[in-house]
């Protein structure tokens, strides 16, 4: 055995110096790399199965809501069939009191109009008289050469023109 050692050189000391060299960084590394390591990859491990379950968890609640949205969708469906219904009874109830309305309100503006034209024909009719009066002074005065007084003016215009 001491020739082996003496042909590769082997040196005691140098191996057990190798040896406690090797349990520093094996002691090292567990403690400071492998540790943390496993501890990160325990914890993603945990995250990951608590992501599972979560959606998992989701899915049943997904399955449970379209269940539900279903059943709410007919319900709506229905409820909207009956308020549709009961709209076209009150519209067929209120057609006739629309219809009358309707032609009141015709009725009233036909009235205001006749009055409207009424009234119009009227301020014309005034405005034609005074018109009149107006040209009967300018002929008057151009026959007579003479101006009159404005009051004197309108006593004999309203005289020939009424009487």
């Amino acid at each position: 055995m001491e020739e082996l050692i003496k042909t590769f050189h082997i040196d005691w000391k140098l191996i057990i110096a190798q040896l406690v060299n090797f349990a520093i960084v094996l002691f090292v590394l567990k403690r400071y790399a492998y540790g943390p390591v496993l501890k990160m990859m325990t914890e993603r491990s945990d995250k990951i199965e608590k992501g599972i379950k979560d959606a998992e968890h989701a899915h049943k609640k997904l399955a449970e809501i379209a269940d539900k949205e279903k059943e709410v969708l007919v319900e709506a469906r229905k409820q909207a069939s009956e308020i549709i219904i009961a709209a076209e009874a009150i519209a067929l109830k209120n057609k006739e009191v629309i219809i009358a309305e309707s032609k009141q309100q015709a009725e009233k503006m036909l009235s205001d109009a006749a009055r409207k034209m009424e009234a119009e024909k009227n301020q014309m009719m005034q405005e034609i008289r005074t018109q009149i009066a107006d040209l009967i002074v300018i002929a008057t005065e151009k026959i007579i050469d003479e101006k009159m007084t404005t009051d004197k003016d309108k006593v004999i215009i309203n005289n020939a023109i009424n009487g």
